[in-house]
């Protein structure tokens, strides 16, 4: 039988260093990401947290997997394809600092209505949820990217927020990026994109391994429109 009055105090000593390894665990991996963003101000991301999602759930269920990838200058990404992903994803972004709390609010009513329809995450906060996250859930995960994007925001900037995003972002199965993008769904350039073409790619971006730019007449119609609206 162990003696209750001595196993209690090892238990509880035992908790606490569990405890604090952990706190020291996550303090590194927070700092080491935070050192990832400022890197990224001059190095482009050779891959991400999703890349590397999609070719684990490829080696996990043996399916075919094929990556294309290409990082370019946001220069040689055609100004309709940026003005359409912004309408489309962020429409604050060049106004909010990283979070668009008009929009949570919004999130958050129609949550408490049970009417979601619509999501809140800035671009800024995409580009942490790639880079480090993935697309799995967690109150964790919430926790870490609330503190990383404000760092994204300061040691990044705005025009190379933008030009990671448009370039890491998932645009359909293997297809990571806008060159790729492009090549893939309109079989041209970045820079050749019209302006149509740009709402369509736009579009499919909630979903990407679902949908394809050619079936996205509706939504890019709203696209279109929410660029007007916006002066582009």
């Amino acid at each position: 039988m162990p003696n209750t009055h001595t196993m209690t105090p090892l238990r509880r000593g035992f908790l606490r260093s569990m405890i604090r390894w952990l706190v020291i665990g996550l303090v590194l991996l927070w700092s080491l990401a935070a050192l990832i963003l400022v890197a990224a101000r001059w190095i482009d991301p050779p891959t991400t947290a999703v890349h590397m999602q999609r070719r684990l759930q490829a080696w996990i269920h043996h399916t075919p997997y094929r990556e294309r990838y290409k990082f370019i200058p946001l220069s040689q990404i055609s100004p309709d394809l940026q003005h359409a992903v912004i309408a489309a994803e962020d429409a604050h972004f060049y106004q909010h600092h990283g979070f668009d709390w008009h929009e949570i609010q919004i999130a958050a009513e129609d949550d408490l209505e049970g009417d979601r329809t619509r999501g809140a995450s800035t671009i800024t906060q995409q580009l942490v949820k790639n880079l480090f996250f993935g697309t799995g859930r967690s109150i964790l995960r919430k926790g870490a990217e609330v503190t990383l994007v404000p760092v994204a925001e300061f040691v990044l900037g705005k025009k190379r927020i933008l030009e990671i995003y448009l370039n890491v972002v998932e645009w359909g199965p293997g297809i990571y990026g806008a060159e790729s993008a492009c090549r893939y769904h309109d079989e041209t350039a970045a820079r050749n994109i019209g302006r149509q073409q740009a709402a369509r790619l736009a579009a499919i971006l909630p979903a990407p391994l679902k949908r394809r730019p050619e079936r996205m007449n509706n939504y890019s119609a709203i696209i279109l429109k929410r660029m007007d609206q916006m002066g582009w």
